[in-house]
């Protein structure tokens, strides 16, 4: 359904996609993911021209996009965007900034196009909000209502631009659903995302971006379980671990314990073990005799199910969790009853505990 060929885009000097092919089937659904800053948005909004390529080729449906002679804008009428901003119109309702495209771009007619509008407001379960203006909608909410809109216009092909990255972490489970629906129904699409789970739950292929081009792709499972570059298993390892360094007794507790919940929240892990996690990491820092160089790891293992938090820091052996290390041991204490096992170390001059804390 898309073929690119050595697509390349520049901006200036600064070279962001390089040489870029691929194909993409009918009913595909292909999640882009990577570092921030390698093309991947870029790459996505070259296939629709709203950048247009410095260099390849792009063929929809075997029509050649940035030939001269092709009519773009009826071309680009098959594909659907939906943006991370919404970008809905606030002076229309719901239901007016669904039906405008169709009637104006497609020449619906008013009637029909209510109706349309109507039906898919009921498939992204918002029928209720139909005369809703946007300022009213949360963003969930509005983001489900732009891709309705999307649908709206009938494309063939979906693109998402990082579609939950301006949303709460409470809403982005909402247009996931909406997504997955759409992917089950064989709509193609492709999805640059941040949500790894959903990446390898819903796609049929991941391309993992580096460097400005396709650096490798594969089924969700050769790209999460079996990567083979060395770039994607360092990219693979990372967004399953957190790490914090701390260099002094003036840390950010509030920024670290925001960081640990996100990534808790991004692995779908329960309230409890969030709050275990928060907890711990806690006592575990008032525990430390010397706050000059410590780091917290946080790792999740989707297979095993496991959270696992690492404490290393330098100085002198010493093992805060050891029964008779203080003579206060609430924390002591607190901490063992949530985890596991805990497992400690001294290894190169630094002091190493491993917790796996206690799932449901």
């Amino acid at each position: 359904m898309i073929k690119v060929r050595n697509l390349s885009k520049h901006f200036g000097e600064l070279v962001v996609l390089k040489d870029i092919s691929t194909d993409i089937s009918k009913g595909e659904v292909i999640s882009v993911i990577g570092p921030s800053g390698t093309g991947k948005s870029t790459f996505l909004r070259c296939l629709n021209l709203l950048e247009v390529p410095t260099g390849g080729s792009i063929f929809i449906d075997d029509v050649p996009l940035l030939d001269k002679h092709t009519d773009v804008p009826k071309l680009r009428q098959k594909m659907g965007m939906v943006f991370q901003s919404f970008n809905l119109y606030s002076h229309l309702t719901v239901l007016e900034n669904l039906t405008i495209g169709p009637v104006k771009l497609l020449g619906m007619k008013k009637v029909e196009a209510d109706e349309k509008a109507h039906e898919l407001l009921k498939i992204v379960g918002l029928a209720e909000k139909a005369y809703s203006f946007p300022d009213e909608l949360s963003g969930g909410q509005k983001q489900r209502v732009a891709i309705a809109r999307c649908m709206a216009m009938e494309p063939e092909i979906l693109l998402f631009d990082e579609p939950t990255s301006a949303l709460d972490p409470t809403m982005v489970s909402e247009v996931l659903a909406v997504i997955r629906r759409l992917s089950r129904e064989g709509m193609t699409m492709i999805i640059v995302t941040h949500e790894m789970e959903f990446a390898r739950n819903t796609s049929s292929r991941v391309f993992y971006m580096d460097e400005g081009l396709i650096y490798e792709e594969g089924t969700p499972q050769q790209i999460f379980d079996n990567p083979q570059k060395e770039k994607t298993k360092a990219f693979i390892n990372r967004i399953r671990s957190l790490n914090c360094h701390i260099t002094s007794s003036d840390y950010d507790l509030y920024g670290l314990q925001g960081e640990m919940e996100v990534f808790c929240e991004k692995h779908m892990l329960t309230r409890r073990v969030t709050g275990y996690v928060l907890h711990i990491a806690e006592e575990l820092l008032v525990l430390q005799k010397d706050l000059s160089d410590v780091s917290l790891s946080l790792s999740y293992s989707e297979k095993e199910g496991d959270v696992e938090l690492k404490c290393d820091s330098a100085g002198l052996p010493f093992n805060p969790l050891k029964e008779d290390a203080l003579e206060d041991d609430i924390g002591l204490k607190l901490i063992r009853g949530r985890c596991r096992s805990v497992d400690y170390f001294y290894e190169g001059g630094r002091n190493i505990l491993l917790l796996r804390i206690k799932g449901e």
